[in-house]
């Protein structure tokens, strides 16, 4: 089986078994999520979600992800330059069962 789900923001194309990384979830690692928001089922296009359909997941792993630079500069103005760095949590995702 295979389903396109909503979360975080963006859709991910999954089956049972696949490993995702999505945006941060609440929940501790080995611990269940139900995704609602399925947009599709084997074909089954819903309008805008499925009723009745759930994907259920098994959490992996909360993380971050690498660093990344932000510089922002004006030429000729020197207040205007500016460092950050930032970092996105991340959760790690086991697709168990499609229902």
């Amino acid at each position: 089986m295979k389903a396109i789900i909503e979360t975080g923001g963006k859709q991910y194309y999954v089956s049972e078994g696949s490993v995702i990384y999505v945006e941060k979830l609440e929940g501790e690692e080995n611990s269940k999520v139900v995704f609602d928001k399925v947009l599709m089922k084997d074909g089954v296009v819903g309008n805008p979600y499925l009723d009745s359909v759930k994907v259920e997941g098994k959490i992996l792993k909360q993380g971050k992800q690498r660093k990344i630079t932000v510089f922002k500069y004006k030429p000729n103005k020197r207040s205007t330059r500016v460092k950050k760095g930032h970092r996105q949590p991340y959760t790690k995702v086991e697709i168990t069962k499609i229902k």
